[in-house]
């Protein structure tokens, strides 16, 4: 058994106090039982020893003695978040406590990163921070998504089915994921082949043809020109070249994390071809299914859209979600909205306008989530045959560069010796 300190409120005022147990879920337990209010519950400074070692913290063990502290340090992995969520949807449909659940999870997970997280989060709740806030503390191992799911859940009151839902979505992205690294493998190989080839021959072959093409006397054909230039530039700045492509990509990772950059960036996003209509059918559908979720828990319908604005994961799509709330306040139409912001298909506002006619929104704003699931799933199906077009013209272009360059003054100094 430890020892808790604790904060509480009750009939009378604040309330101190001391408390044994097994764990801080325990106390609350206890404290709501004497009609008090926990707002916060703290192990005793005796305690804090055990607590770290038993979270893996500083390398230490419950009784003191040191542990060897592994590296690489432990990380969350997706999978480890995955089967939270699916854990935690199974103890809270059961009935368990929040607080409960969770130290029942801290107790049972392996990975001792994710049980300082989860242990974190639970010390974050027992000090009255709602769920929402405190994985919030958490962007690592918590995106804004799966933070913006678990308001939706508190403002619905069903945090047991949002969790499923995060645990069904976390799975199907994993699905996607791996179908999209499948897609793009063959194009990958063949474009890292290409660069590599065109390398060896810019440094090694083009400099040995170069004296005897310049010995021909006459103009070399513009191919030729064209692949002595690239030759003469990589020999010299090809070096800086590669640091140059090294600050780029830094500069932009750090422009792109910024909130400007961001905002552009996702706008651009949604624009690109190929990958455009997959972010945004894939963003789309994870907002139908959030507003579906809080329109059917009985969220009003302004308050559903704030909320949810931020599980399309694309700040360019949340700003036209939160143009349709705004739109609404001034007294619009959901449908009229949504014309508005510009981003959904005919279909899909037909579908919205039906479901504001029959009050059966919720229904079809689910239908429209598993409408665009689909779209994204086949179009990732069929990125790989989109692409190869694309590529079998690019690897066109560069082999006929190629081959004229190198052969044309060839086929001149035939003709010449021919002629002698």
């Amino acid at each position: 058994m430890a020892r808790f300190t604790y904060k509480a409120r009750g009939p009378y005022g604040q309330v101190e106090g001391v408390q044994e147990a097994a764990n801080a879920a325990q106390v609350a337990d206890i404290l709501r039982q004497k009609d008090l209010i926990p707002v916060s519950i703290k192990p005793e400074a005796s305690n804090t020893a055990a607590l770290a070692g038993t979270l893996g913290v500083h390398g230490s063990t419950a009784n003191g003695v040191s542990a060897p502290v592994k590296w690489p340090p432990p990380r969350v992995t997706k999978e480890d978040v995955m089967l939270f969520s699916r854990q935690i949807h199974t103890l809270l449909k059961a009935g368990v406590p929040i607080l409960r659940a969770l130290a029942g999870l801290q107790e049972t997970t392996t990975n001792l990163a994710m049980k300082k997280v989860i242990y974190e989060v639970r010390r974050s709740l027992e000090g009255g921070v709602d769920l929402g806030n405190s994985v919030a503390m958490h962007p690592k191992v918590f995106d804004t998504f799966y933070v913006a799911m678990i308001r939706v859940g508190e403002t619905s009151g069903q945090l047991d089915h949002i969790f499923f839902r995060l645990y069904k979505h976390m799975d199907f992205e994993q699905f996607m994921r791996k179908q999209v690294k499948s897609a793009l493998r063959y194009p990958s190989f063949v474009i890292t082949a290409m660069i590599a080839a065109i390398g060896i021959i810019n440094v090694m072959v083009i400099p040995a043809f170069e004296n005897v093409f310049r010995s021909l006397g006459s103009e070399l054909p513009l191919p030729t020109r064209i692949l002595m230039g690239m030759s003469h530039f990589t020999i010299e700045y090809g070096w800086y070249l590669l640091a140059a492509i090294v600050v780029a990509f830094f500069v932009f990772r750090q422009w792109k994390e910024s909130p400007e950059g961001s905002l552009v960036w996702d706008s651009l996003l949604t624009r690109m071809p190929l990958v455009g209509p997959i972010v945004v059918q894939a963003s789309l559908s994870r907002f139908a299914r959030a507003f579906s979720l809080s329109l059917r828990s009985g969220v009003p319908l302004e308050r559903a859209l704030s909320s949810v604005a931020q599980t399309a994961d694309n700040g360019f799509l949340a700003k036209r979600i939160e143009g349709m709330r705004e739109s609404i306040t001034r007294g619009d139409s959901l449908t009229r909205s949504a014309v508005a912001a510009g981003v959904f298909t005919p279909m899909v506002l037909q579908m919205l306008a039906i479901g504001e006619e029959t009050g059966m929104l919720d229904e079809l704003l689910e239908e429209i989530g598993e409408l665009y699931g689909n779209e994204v799933e086949y179009s990732i199906k069929t990125l790989s045959q989109q692409i190869e077009p694309i590529l079998i013209i690019f690897l066109g272009a560069v082999v006929l560069l190629l081959a004229l360059g190198v052969f044309l003054p060839m086929w001149d100094m035939g003709r010449v010796s021919l002629k002698h």
